[in-house]
């Protein structure tokens, strides 16, 4: 019998991997603050990692990754992208961005030229002067002027503004009190017919504690419900897809898909049918380059295999696709919600793949499998160097597909 916590009362994916797990008749809830379990599902942001590991004779699993907010947090991401020489392409798939502090903070400001090495040497730079000699010089070559300032750590659409207007971005940041990126907006996206509609694209992976990286078979299309117009840019239902917004302040919602979600079965017959492209050939292959290029880069700081205790993570990856079906990342969540009906199937993924790899059973359910990747627990974590080689996994479990 195996042990665990739950500690995220606001989790409905980890609610439902509770549920499954107490259905097998091999996990035993305990009580959210008993020290002595197999597996915790804890909240992101109040995990306390330094207390893991420390139980004699318990393997301990969490389900996040200390240090996963270097990709979920927009201005960390902006910097990693920026100073990891691992993703020295990304200008192919991530839109030109800057971190932008209130000038309430008095946080150093990075030089017109040479703002990269001031953006690496300090732990926090404000780069509006680059921003400006960007925006300048792309309105002076007519190039195209529209950027969108999106709060750091907001969700669900807050704390976002789209303008022409450099002056009117910066000021609607200095008077917020928290950092944004400043991002070029994607003036030209691939549109949903009918309704000449907005569009971005949702991707869960699940990365497990050997690090091996699966991306779910599923994805979905988080949809407008209003006409993409470039030359309103203060209508939010016309530009963000975010069904909170959506729901709220569009008469349509719903009008085209149910729930404004079009999932991949049926994206699949739409692009073949309207541009004669496949999703398999044309957008899969940038977004599985994106995910393992982001994954990859931050392995190293990351990585429990040297820990006395081990992590897996669920991360939601969100993309958007140009005209030219260019796919660029817009943003990565490291505590995804899932589409309703999807929940099942995510949810049963998440145990085969990251906590029955770890806490295994065999067929009489009695004792743990001698698989070489699903190891048993007590065998699992007998070397604590970070050199001992990366056990990969099996290339497809459930609906998980190894990249």
């Amino acid at each position: 019998m195996y042990t665990f916590v739950s500690r995220d009362d606001n989790s409905t994916i980890y609610a439902e991997v509770s549920k499954i797990l107490l259905s097998t008749g091999h996990w035993k809830r305990l009580k959210r603050d008993n020290p002595r379990f197999n597996l915790m599902l804890g909240e992101r942001n109040r995990l306390p990692f330094g207390r893991l590991g420390h139980e004699p004779g318990l393997v301990q699993l969490v389900n996040y990754y200390r240090g996963a907010d270097k990709l979920c947090r927009k201005a960390s991401l902006v910097k990693l992208i920026k100073t990891s020489p691992e993703l020295s392409d990304s200008s192919n798939w991530f839109p030109e961005s800057y971190i932008i502090y209130p000038t309430n903070l008095n946080t150093p400001v990075a030089p017109a030229t040479n703002g990269i090495s001031h953006l690496k040497s300090n732990p926090k730079t404000d780069e509006r002067e680059v921003f400006l000699a960007s925006y300048h010089a792309k309105k002076e070559s007519g190039e195209g002027t529209v950027w969108i300032a999106k709060s750091s750590a907001g969700a669900k659409g807050a704390g976002i503004l789209i303008s022409h207007d450099a002056n009117q971005l910066l000021d609607y940041i200095d008077n917020q009190g928290q950092v944004h990126v400043i991002q070029k907006y994607l003036e030209k996206p691939l549109l949903l017919e009918p309704g000449h509609r907005k569009f971005d694209i949702r991707s869960w992976v699940l990365v497990d504690h050997q690090y091996n990286i699966y991306l779910y078979r599923e994805g979905v299309l988080r949809t407008s419900s209003e006409p993409y117009n470039s030359a309103d840019l203060q209508d939010m239902t016309s530009h963000l897809t975010n069904h909170c917004i959506q729901k709220e302040h569009s008469q349509n919602y719903g009008r085209y898909e149910e729930g404004n979600e079009m999932f991949f079965d049926e994206f699949k017959l739409y692009l073949l049918n309207t541009h004669s492209v496949t999703l398999e050939t044309t957008i899969l292959p940038q977004i599985k380059h994106v995910i393992k290029s982001c994954l990859s880069c931050i392995e190293a700081a990351i990585s429990t295999k040297h820990l006395s205790y081990q992590s897996f993570q669920l991360f939601g990856f969100d993309f958007m696709v140009d005209e030219n079906f260019k796919v660029w990342l817009i943003e990565i969540n490291g505590a995804p919600a899932c589409a309703q009906k999807l929940y099942p199937e995510l949810c049963q993924g998440i145990i085969d793949v990251a906590i029955s790899s770890v806490f295994t059973l065999n067929s009489d359910s009695s004792s743990a499998s001698s698989s070489p990747y699903s190891s048993s627990p007590s065998s699992l974590f007998t070397s604590n160097s970070c050199s001992s080689p990366k056990l990969r996994g099996p290339l497809h479990v459930g609906p998980f597909t190894r990249l």
